[in-house]
């Protein structure tokens, strides 16, 4: 177990069709849970196109004080294998990396299952170098239902353990027969 002496954070960013006509989000409810329930800080952006992605990435890249903190970029993008889909253009992991070079030493980025995350090892080490990242997960099915479930107990280990592997054993452990159902994956 990690000894930490600030409690971590989590930033979730949303593409949606349009940030200006967005009303609601059914994720916001986690995120107030995650809150309320289990102490994980979190701040919560949308975007819907590539130009308002930078931006919200930028201000917490270079404008958010507490940047250091944020262990988890949790991502609820569209997409499927190696890209994200913003305002019906795709952007592959690869472009994105690049704009996050060297930013994001020991994140985790993880992406809800609104987007099927399938990287061949050569995609997720390029990702994972160019950035910095500690690790990239995501699950390789889509569910009809939003993948908060599995979610919370991922993010509940990520406060507890410093070590992925330990993170991912132990949440195979108390909870395989989702993982295997939702085919979580974790790059690192």
């Amino acid at each position: 177990m990690s000894d930490r002496d600030k409690q971590s954070k989590l930033f979730c960013l949303e593409g949606v069709r349009d940030v200006e006509a967005h009303t609601g989000s059914p994720i916001l409810p986690f995120l107030e849970y995650l809150a309320l329930e289990q102490g994980i800080t979190n701040i919560y952006k949308t975007c819907d196109g590539i130009e308002s992605l930078e931006e919200s990435l930028n201000v917490l890249l270079y404008e958010d004080r507490n940047f250091k903190h944020y262990e988890i970029l949790y991502l609820v993008f569209e997409g499927e294998g190696n890209t994200i889909v913003l305002d019906n253009y795709y952007y592959s992991l690869e472009e994105i990396a690049e704009f996050f070079e060297g930013k994001l030493k020991g994140k985790i980025l993880h992406f809800a299952n609104t987007k099927r995350l399938d990287l061949d090892e050569e995609a997720a080490q390029y990702f994972l170098d160019v950035t910095g990242a500690k690790a990239i997960s995501g699950y390789g099915k889509r569910f009809p239902v939003l993948s908060t479930v599995l979610d919370n107990h991922f993010f509940a280990l990520c406060q507890e353990y410093d070590d992925v592997v330990t993170i991912v054993e132990t949440l195979f452990e108390s909870q395989y027969a989702l993982c295997k159902a939702m085919d979580f994956r974790l790059y690192y």
